[in-house]
């Protein structure tokens, strides 16, 4: 299997990646809950990106303050003065993206670009921090993706889309070549399943691996499906419990 950007590189080991870093506490997406993520060893956290009013990348998966924070309405109708202001679980601030790249440079960072307002914010972040070969850069929307990446002066990691990732499913049980469905992408970033359809079998996995692609399994938080994913050959699993993904690979000899 080949990979096409040194985001990547783990070893030949299955990817593990702390969603909104971890925390049991309902901090998510804080600064404690990413330090909570390192401190178990992990190489790669996954995040999401909005963007203030004043263009400040922030690492916070709604758009609004309203469900996570003490703070109230949309992020991308304040100043990062009133976000940072904000507090997580009414504990922990609200991180700016560039505090979560420049905290820890040796870890890897999947970034979701959530809305519009983060892709001028994003870009800017990544140039600042020379963060090109740590980051994935992916969304749900394609459109958003694009316009983030053409902003960067060099490549950088990038998953496909919901649509894109759509798209392959279908074309790999009709048996249609993943570069053409593919296209530009380095990697999927899918669900495991949708109620009880699972959406991956061997075949994909190993359609998307002749094409040279990876598959990365979001959100992952029981032991019996990450050994199952796992032992279909997936290349990295998204999980709120980092605590169990790592007890798994652990045990099955695969923790970087």
């Amino acid at each position: 299997m080949t990979t096409r950007h040194p985001y990547f590189d783990n070893n030949g080991l299955p990817i593990a990646l702390a969603h909104r870093g971890f925390s049991l506490d309902g901090l998510e997406n804080s600064m404690r809950a990413f330090q909570s993520a390192v401190d178990l060893g992990y190489g790669y956290l996954e995040t999401d990106a909005h963007g203030t009013l004043d263009g400040v990348a922030v690492a916070l998966h709604d758009a609004t303050l309203d469900r996570t924070t003490d703070a109230t309405g949309e992020v991308s109708n304040r100043r990062w003065d009133s976000v940072k202001v904000a507090r997580i679980g009414g504990i922990e601030p609200v991180p700016a993206l560039e505090d979560v790249l420049g905290t820890w440079p040796t870890v890897k960072v999947n970034i979701d670009v959530k809305g519009v307002s983060a892709i001028e914010p994003v870009a800017k972040v990544i140039e600042k921090t020379k963060s090109h070969d740590r980051v994935c850069i992916g969304s749900f929307s394609a459109d958003r993706r694009r316009k983030t990446l053409k902003l960067l002066s060099r490549p950088v990691a990038s998953p496909a889309a919901q649509r894109e990732a759509i798209g392959w499913l279908i074309g790999s049980v009709l048996g249609a070549d993943p570069e053409i469905t593919l296209g530009e992408v380095d990697a999927l970033q899918i669900p495991w399943r949708n109620g009880r359809v699972k959406f991956l079998r061997k075949r994909q996995v190993a359609s998307a691996h002749e094409a040279g692609r990876q598959i990365h399994v979001w959100t992952i938080n029981d032991r019996d499906e990450m050994v199952e994913l796992l032992d279909l050959g997936v290349d990295g699993i998204v999980s709120d419990r980092a605590d169990i993904l790592k007890e798994v690979l652990v045990e099955r000899g695969q923790w970087a």
